[in-house]
């Protein structure tokens, strides 16, 4: 399963970034989908995650709830993660991961990850 992750940029505070993921290869399994990011010095933390069986099943980070929504497109097997109203502390690298668990995985427990789009929010 190859994972590949685009539309990341440069935004002001206050502006929105929409960010894509599309999976291929091998891809009849994958259960869930996931957006994580890591910002210099931090660890990797989960930003949202969707279920590809059940779109209602999403997962959010406090800090992102209300901000980004996730979405789905089983069709292109893509995922989506709009950003609104963005902040400086959401600059980081974001990465898309896909993975088998029906459970929509919040911690690492993806399977295949993307290399990463950059995101950075001026003040």
């Amino acid at each position: 399963v190859h994972v590949v992750e685009s539309g990341g940029g440069l935004v002001q505070a206050g502006g929105s970034l929409r960010l894509s993921c599309a999976a291929s290869g091998g891809i009849f399994s994958i259960n869930s989908m996931g957006w994580f990011r890591q910002a210099p010095g931090k660890q990797r933390e989960l930003v949202a995650a969707i279920s590809l069986i059940s779109g209602d099943s999403t997962k959010y980070a406090d800090s992102v709830k209300g901000r980004f929504t996730i979405s789905r497109d089983n069709a292109k097997s893509a995922v989506y993660l709009q950003m609104n109203s963005l902040k400086p502390e959401d600059t980081a690298n974001y990465y898309c991961a896909a993975g088998y668990s029906l459970l929509v995985p919040t911690d690492d427990h993806y399977e295949y990850w993307g290399q990463g789009t950059q995101v950075t929010v001026s003040s």
